[in-house]
Formats: C-alpha cells, sequence, structure tokens
C-alpha cells in the first residue's frame, strides 16, 4: 500500500484517464542523403496526427533534428521545440534536456501524454518506424525494463505480476526513490531512442550512397557505350563521305 501511495505521488507515473492533448516527438536527422529515412518519420508523425484528430485529442509535435523541424515548419505544424545539431552523434546530455523538458510538459499538464516516433535499428539495411509511449511511465516498463521485443512484453508482465506480489522495505522512503530514479529511466530510453536513430541514420545513408554510387556507374556506363556507338557512326560517315568522292572523282 505504501508503494502504491508514493506510485501516485510521483507526477511522470500518474495515469490520466481523460487525455485531451498528446505531445508527438519526431526523431529525425540534421542531413539528408539517407533515403526515406526522414521522410518516413514525417509521414508517420503525421499520420499519428491524423489518428488522434479522429478521437478529438489535439497534438503538439516536437521534434529532433533540422530535417524534421523545417518539413513541420514547411507543412504549417511548426514544433513547439526543436533540438538539433548532434542528431549523428547524441550525448546522455541531449537526452536529458529533451526529457525534462516534455517531463514539465506533462507535469505541468499542458499534454496529457508523450509519445516518441523514431526508427529503430535493425541492421544496416534495415530500419523500422518506431512508436512508444514515453510518459506517463508505466509501471511494466520500469520493473522489466531490459527485456526487450515480443518476448520482453510477456516478461515484463511477468516481472510486474511478481513485483506486485512481493512485499518491499524501500531506503530511502518509496517516494524519493522513485522521484529520482523514474527521471533518469525516462531520459535514459530517451538516449537509447536517439542512439538507435542516429545508427539508423548511419545505415540508411550509408545504404542510400551506396546505390547512389551503383546507379552512378551503371549510367557512366550506358553514357560510354551510347558515346562509342555516336563516335564509331562519326567516323563511319566520314569514311563513307571519303570513299564516295574518291569515286566521284574517278
Amino acid at each position: 500500500a505504501a508503494e502504491a501511495g508514493a506510485v501516485t505521488q510521483v507526477p511522470i507515473l500518474q495515469q490520466r484517464e481523460n487525455v485531451k492533448h498528446v505531445a508527438l516527438l519526431l526523431v529525425t536527422g540534421d542531413r539528408g542523403l539517407a533515403g526515406a529515412f526522414n521522410a518516413n518519420i514525417l509521414r508517420d508523425g503525421l499520420n499519428r496526427r491524423d489518428e488522434l484528430k479522429a478521437e478529438g485529442i489535439e497534438t503538439v509535435f516536437y521534434a529532433v533534428g533540422r530535417r524534421g523541424d523545417g518539413a513541420l515548419t514547411f507543412r504549417k505544424a511548426e514544433p513547439k521545440e526543436s533540438w538539433t545539431g548532434f542528431t549523428d552523434r547524441p550525448a546522455f546530455s541531449d537526452a536529458r534536456e529533451i526529457g525534462e523538458t516534455l517531463a514539465a510538459a506533462y507535469v505541468d499538464g499542458e499534454v496529457d501524454r508523450v509519445e516518441v516516433i523514431y526508427n529503430r535499428y535493425v541492421s544496416p539495411l534495415t530500419q523500422h518506424v518506431q512508436r512508444l509511449t514515453l510518459l506517463p511511465v508505466q509501471e511494466a516498463e520500469v520493473v522489466g525494463a531490459g527485456a526487450e521485443d515480443e518476448q520482453g512484453e510477456e516478461e515484463a508482465g511477468e516481472l510486474a505480476e511478481a513485483h506486485s506480489r512481493a512485499s518491499w522495505e524501500y531506503e530511502p522512503e518509496a517516494e524519493k526513490l522513485l522521484a529520482t530514479v523514474i527521471p533518469d529511466y525516462v531520459n535514459t530510453s530517451l538516449y537509447r531512442n536517439l542512439l538507435e536513430s542516429a545508427a539508423s541514420e548511419l545505415g540508411a545513408r550509408m545504404t542510400a550512397m551506396r546505390s547512389a554510387a551503383e546507379n552512378a556507374e551503371t549510367m557512366i556506363d550506358d553514357l560510354t557505350l551510347e558515346m562509342n556507338r555516336v563516335r564509331q557512326a562519326e567516323i563511319t560517315q566520314e569514311i563513307l563521305e571519303v570513299v564516295g568522292g574518291a569515286e566521284a572523282l574517278g
């Protein structure tokens, strides 16, 4: 009971039944030439906005990366705040700054939920657009932190169930402990998203550049072949003209 009371005292753990405003954090890159890396995030973010609008929920955008900031502004969906200049090599301090801004918006009641849309790294050739709820933090997420993917969801649920049955003693008090640990958990989760996005961007750019190089080589081969054909036709024409002139004189 003491633990449950402590949870209700930590603002970013408090669930809100009537969700009216949702913050969407789009994690893009600062540079282009990365294939559909940035476009996929923007498309999914705008689709998510339309989904929430259909439910009567208003959205406010936040953006990481110049590409997301510029594209949203161009579409008259200017982000409330944006962070740029570090997407290729994010630091934990960047994640902390973003996390504190979003947590403040949640605690102050400006938004009732915070969602993150980013590219999840699978391989240099594959990146998947991922949506997740950053705030409010779910108890199962904290207890099962480290459990990932499909099996991870089941493990997180089992851990949360076992956690709820156990008897715990906290030193210092649970409320103080959670008030310190949970924000760090949020910032660490966000940092992981930034790192996955950075890895995805590098993979997407490497793939795009390889494809561009291969296309350029193919184009060079085609143009070289065409140039040789034209040159051969010109030489043939000149020979025919010389032969024709010689025959006329003969």
